[in-house]
């Protein structure tokens, strides 16, 4: 499946219950993907806990090498996926999207592959012996977004395969084509009933993912209401939770930067696929000394980036993925625009067009308590707040109910690790916002969720700790 005809033909339903797949570039129909039914669910986790003792039995080098192989996969029909994301996520070939995406596919699966997780020693004295060990939990239910289909399906999938567990996911509705490929790419190589997906209605499939006594461990990344109600099905059950939820990142900008250098950092860390990444950077606190020349310098900056079909070899931001994402933009911006707010760039859709296109836009002086500040906006409009005060933007910073990530900008990195200190968030970065890394642990704080992906953590994250003492 090298091809992106092979590909489609492989994935999309010919008959039963399906679901259109739409561009939201264009509002084409790309393919149907099939709508899967309760019992079909059930049967993929019967397949998964049937096949997870076999797959749990092989050494830890096998379960490697089965994962490296699914990565030369991957790598091997990676411009087949890209082009399939582009055409139904809608982010562009280019810059840091679809290709790119697809391309950590492969880098998270090698990693996840790749990082060790040894026996651990706990004591070794003359009080007695203890070690530590990381069994398989069975059967992991994974449930994941449209924002970055594949590649967050993979940060569940691949530590998962690797601890000994087998999995079932439940990719998001209008990406689920997307995320179908990525599954038949990997199934090429990986033993059956290992990887099984399921595709249909959230409501009723995914409910019944969180709800089964034979899934021992839920996966999730999405909307914190969403998360809440994944606890309380998964409660009976006492089902392990990972949950990377809902993120409204800040950003403070100290007064000692230069505006002009900052600029295309603050860009690509609030409009990193359009806008929609839980840990982009959402709101923006300038100190007033040099406020509007950093409103000026990340205008012009954000003017030049071309924006259109995402299969334009030239354009490097696309449409927002669905109609209520545009509408939630949408509302947000014109709250602003009525409160008086001053919008720098964008604001002005135009309604009429095929895609779900929404303009880059920024909005300067605007309350930090407006709407389009403390909603998570999930798009291509960024708030940029003026303030005075540290320990007030601090404050202001640390009152949401969010705290996936933060960033802090300063030309002093002691000046910035001191204020990265006072934030309340999962991760803080300084003088960059967003950026991760395949070995460095990632999740929520507060009500932006609970448990960490990626490098050792993450693999514990997927396992059952078992002490062996004396």
């Amino acid at each position: 499946m090298k091809t992106y005809a092979e590909l489609l033909e492989a994935i999309t339903a010919t008959s039963g219950e399906a679901r259109d797949a739409v561009d939201p570039a264009t509002g084409e129909v790309i393919g149907k993907s099939p709508t899967q039914t309760i019992a079909d669910l059930e049967a993929a986790i019967d397949t998964a806990e049937a096949a997870q003792p076999a797959w749990a039995a092989l050494s830890d080098d096998e379960r490697k090498a089965y994962l490296h192989r699914a990565a030369d996969a991957i790598k091997d029909s990676a411009e087949a996926l890209a082009e399939l994301l582009s055409r139904e996520q809608g982010k562009p070939l280019n810059g840091p999207n679809a290709r790119f995406e697809v391309g950590g596919c492969e880098v998270w699966t090698r990693t996840a592959a790749d990082t060790p997780l040894p026996v651990e020693v706990l004591i070794d004295d003359e009080s007695g012996y203890a070690e530590m060990h990381y069994r398989p939990i069975g059967v992991v239910g994974a449930i994941s977004p449209w924002n970055w289909p594949m590649m967050i399906s993979i940060w569940q999938i691949a530590p998962s395969l690797r601890m000994g567990n087998t999995v079932v996911i439940k990719p998001a509705d209008t990406t689920a084509l997307s995320v179908r490929a990525l599954v038949a790419v990997m199934n090429q190589v990986l033993p059956e009933g290992v990887l099984n997906i399921v595709t249909g209605p959230g409501r009723t499939v995914g409910d019944a993912l969180t709800k089964s006594p034979k899934v021992g461990k839920i996966m999730f990344t999405g909307s914190t209401p969403v998360g809440k109600q994944i606890i309380e099905a998964s409660a009976d059950n006492v089902t392990r939770l990972t949950l990377e939820l809902g993120g409204n990142d800040a950003g403070i900008v100290l007064p000692d930067v230069d505006p002009a250098a900052i600029a295309e950092g603050l860009f690509w860390g609030a409009f990193i696929n359009t806008g929609q990444t839980c840990a982009a950077l959402k709101r923006l606190y300038v100190h007033d000394s040099i406020y509007d020349q950093v409103v000026e310098e990340l205008a012009k900056f954000a003017q030049n980036v071309p924006m259109g079909v995402g299969l334009d070899e030239n354009n490097v931001l696309g449409p927002l993925q669905n109609r209520n994402q545009f509408d939630t933009v949408d509302r947000l911006v014109k709250a602003a625009k009525d409160s008086g707010a001053r919008v720098v760039l964008g604001g002005d859709p135009d309604y009429d067009a095929a895609g779900n296109f929404y303009p880059t836009t920024i909005i300067a002086d605007i309350d930090p308590h407006n709407d389009l500040v403390v909603e998570e906006q999930f798009g291509p409009a960024l708030p940029v707040i003026r303030y005075t005060d540290l320990d007030d933007v601090v404050g202001l910073a640390n009152e949401l109910e969010f705290g996936l990530g933060s960033s802090v900008w300063s030309a002093d990195r002691a000046n910035a690790l001191a204020v990265a200190a006072r934030l309340k968030a999962g991760t803080t970065w300084i003088n960059s916002h967003g950026g991760l890394h395949p070995m460095v642990p990632f999740g929520g704080a507060k009500h932006s969720g609970y448990g960490r992906e990626f490098g050792v953590e993450g693999l514990k994250a997927v396992s059952e700790p078992h002490v062996i003492s004396g």
